[in-house]
């Protein structure tokens, strides 16, 4: 039953279908119920995923309506890097550790079919995932001005409110390792329940083609997890996969260092940021 219900709920992809208003409440009225028979009183975590995943779908649904074909194409490519993303995470075997810091902040890798070298940032952070949601997705354009990695980010294109197409461009290495990137990406920033995800890949846009002197580099999928600590709602368990092609005639070796610190780095100044913020409310005049 569950895999005719999995069709059932994959036929509204098909525009005729979508319009169907019967057929989308009995898609996701399927699924849940089959979703609560299968789970049982000690639902596994792969029927957490799926419930999740559903939830996903649902929101798609309901994010297509009054979207022209572009954006929906932005929405489509945002959620395949959340799926994707989902399903990297998920996959706990065959990571190796790049490094551990004094802090405790690691940094892991494995190497994937279709996708080459992942790597994934996890770091204990002593803030809400609220508060760093709202500093990397609310505030994404001012993560120029705290992480020197980063020389500038620029939204493009806003579709919706868990959509978006940017333009970022790297900061110098020490040395000048790895010369100027810039990437155009779709973002796909969504919240469900307390958990916080912002995902991406590359993508095209009109307004940015290749720019002279720099080179055009690729991610993706890419994926920011933030949930709160079970230990401590107040702290924040913060997952970072990381997938780029830099292109150009970089030594692999020298892309892994890069890129393993760069996320090392990025959580030091995420924190320096957030420090920072935290001071600047408290200096602030009562109104």
């Amino acid at each position: 039953m569950l895999p005719a219900t999995f069709k059932l709920c994959a036929g509204i992809s098909y525009r005729h279908m979508r319009n169907m208003t019967g057929l989308r409440k009995n898609a996701m009225v399927a699924i849940h119920h089959e979703l609560n028979m299968l789970a049982g009183p000690n639902p596994s975590s792969w029927i957490s995923h799926v419930r999740r995943r559903s939830s996903l779908l649902s929101s798609r649904i309901e994010e297509e309506q009054g979207y022209n074909e572009v954006e929906m194409s932005y929405v489509k490519q945002g959620e395949e890097a959340l799926q994707k993303s989902i399903s990297i995470l998920g996959d706990q075997d065959g990571w190796t550790t790049e490094i551990i810091a004094a802090n405790g902040d690691k940094v892991l890798s494995k190497v994937l079919p279709d996708v080459g070298k992942v790597f994934k940032l996890e770091v204990l952070l002593d803030q809400r995932s609220d508060n760093l949601y709202v500093e990397l997705v609310g505030n994404m354009e001012q993560m120029g001005d705290w992480n020197p990695n980063v020389k500038e980010v620029k939204i493009l294109q806003k579709i919706g409110q868990e959509t978006m197409v940017t333009h970022e461009v790297s900061g110098p290495t020490p040395g000048n390792v790895v010369g100027p990137r810039d990437f155009v990406s779709v973002r796909c920033a969504k919240r469900r329940g307390s958990t916080c995800f912002l995902a991406g890949m590359s993508t095209q846009h009109p307004t940015m083609p290749e720019q002279r002197g720099v080179v055009r580099a690729e991610n993706g999928p890419t994926c920011i997890v933030m949930r709160p600590s079970a230990d401590d709602p107040n702290k924040t368990k913060f997952t970072w996969l990381l997938s780029i092609d830099l292109k150009g005639w970089i030594p692999k070796t020298i892309i892994n260092k890069v890129l393993s610190q760069t996320q090392v780095d990025f959580a030091n100044h995420l924190r320096q940021r957030m420090a920072d913020n935290s001071v600047s409310m408290e200096m602030a005049p009562a109104c």
